[in-house]
């Protein structure tokens, strides 16, 4: 791995890393942290708008589900190819790179006239993420000294986590003060501000060996392939309708997962080396992410709903019942990740998803005549502590479980894992629970399949504990090389 000098003006760090507590590691930190939130917020604050969105440009609640899952298929499916990207031309480089791609594709989001147009814009927004994402946690990984890189990488989790839980209130605020289109014009300022900092204080970094490969285009294009034809094929099949349609859409996914094992199994440099799923650690981790994700998707993306279609609350009173949530993972996110490294993460990443699932479980009791108090503030304070005891353990260990020069790569998997479960629970379940068609104006319908979707979002969360419990070591042993 290379790391090129400090900008001018700058004092020079150590040649080990840049340490935290100075100011240019503040600096890089911060940058990470709000080009990071920029895809977080984005990929959940739709959510709130989607009433709004479905009476502006007509829409059903399938073409809704589009506006989400259409940026998730090209984020999830290309992450891999972001990570090695910035692993090879320069993590910094396709850093700035994404976020600019993300805030020219969300002007265009911005001024669409029709859910069609919205939906290809926001699978091209997709793409920047993509790039963006996994760069912005290989950095942290990549130039910060080894003894500061386990604290960066919590302070980046739990304001993740935080991003992901305050996107329905910012969202809410936003449509208070006029349309949804300004969800994704205020991308456009915070773009800005990640570009800029990126410049002025943002070392580059690269791995060695990966200037000398070529990047798996295949295997993203195969990856791509199978996001799309499994998530048109859920959506769509339990409508009944357009059934040659989802027929070929499931031989799509079926050949796009065939061709992606393929093409990594022979290529000389795949997008994801296969030896990585050896390491019990690496493999355990990214199948709780997958499942606990799934979960923590869905959950957030129907509650909203609920509150605004069944109880009747604002988008601004919607979003804001999530500020516990936000709090408490600032306030305790960093603290568990110190907690993981003294105790190891396998309790806390056993327990945190069990709290969730009782959280969502109260969530039940959430009926058109909900008290705050009484029935939304349990949930969300409930919530709000199994996520802070959950996040940082998690992302930390999926990360430390891999040799340090598959840092992109791993990120990028890592990410990828936790967008594809929250596709595929958003893709499968609202439609086998009723919620297709015209469900979102009929809160009677929508209330109904709130609480089979609820249920099915705890049995996730159970689900997730269960894989940490019986997969997660407390002493992550890396190997050597793969």
């Amino acid at each position: 791995m290379t790391q090129s000098e400090a900008p001018a003006g700058r004092v020079d760090e150590p040649t080990d890393g840049l340490v935290l507590a100075s100011a240019a590691g503040r600096w890089v930190l911060l940058a990470t942290i709000l080009g990071s939130a920029i895809a977080t917020i984005d990929g959940t604050i739709v959510s709130i708008a989607l009433p709004s969105i479905g009476r502006d440009l007509g829409a059903s609640f399938a073409g809704l589900q589009w506006t989400i899952t259409g940026y998730t298929i090209t984020l999830a499916a290309l992450i891999l190819l972001g990570g090695a990207a910035g692993d090879q031309f320069g993590r910094r480089r396709v850093f700035l790179i994404g976020t600019v791609w993300f805030a020219i594709a969300s002007a265009l989001c911005a001024t669409a006239p029709t859910i069609e147009t919205l939906i290809a814009a926001r699978v091209v927004q997709g793409i920047g993420g993509a790039l963006l994402t996994p760069a912005s946690l290989a950095v942290l990984q990549s130039v910060f000294r080894p003894e500061d890189r386990g604290p960066a990488v919590g302070t980046w989790a739990g304001f993740s986590g935080i991003a992901a839980a305050l996107a329905p209130f910012l969202g809410g605020w936003i449509l208070d003060l006029g349309s949804w289109r300004w969800v994704f014009v205020v991308n456009l300022p915070l773009a800005a501000v990640v570009v800029a900092l990126s410049l002025r204080h943002m070392p580059e970094s690269c791995d060695e060996e990966s200037e000398r490969r070529r990047l798996d285009y295949a295997g993203a294009a195969a990856t791509v392939c199978f996001l799309a034809g499994l998530t048109y094929a859920l959506i769509e099949a339990p409508s009944g309708r357009r059934q040659i349609a989802v027929v070929v859409a499931g031989v799509v996914a079926a050949s796009g997962l065939a061709a992606f094992l393929q093409v990594e199994r022979s290529s000389r440099a795949p997008l994801l080396s296969l030896e990585l799923f050896r390491i019990r650690q690496f493999s355990a981790a990214n199948a709780s992410t997958f499942v606990v994700y799934g979960g923590l998707g869905l959950f957030f993306l129907l509650l909203v709903l609920q509150l605004q279609v069944v109880v009747g609350w604002s988008p601004l009173g919607a979003g804001a019942a999530s500020i516990p949530v936000t709090v408490l993972v600032l306030a305790f996110s960093r603290l568990s990740g110190r907690l993981a490294g003294r105790i190891g993460p396998r309790v806390q990443m056993s327990v945190g998803p069990l709290i969730c699932a009782v959280a969502i479980l109260l969530a039940l009791r959430i009926h058109s005549n909900a008290d705050y108090v009484r029935d939304v503030l349990p949930v969300v304070v409930v919530f709000g502590i199994g996520l802070a005891t959950l996040v940082a353990p998690l992302t930390a260990t999926a990360l430390a479980s891999v040799p340090g020069s598959h840092a992109g790569v791993a990120s990028g998997f890592n990410n990828a894992v936790a967008r594809t479960g929250a596709l595929l629970a958003i893709a499968a379940v609202p439609a086998l629970t009723g919620l297709t068609g015209d469900a979102i104006t009929d809160p009677h319908t929508f209330s109904a399949g709130f609480r089979s979707s609820m249920i099915v979002c705890a049995a996730l969360m159970v689900g997730g504990a269960a894989i940490s419990a019986v997969g997660i070591r407390n002493t992550p042993r890396v190997t050597g090389n793969l």
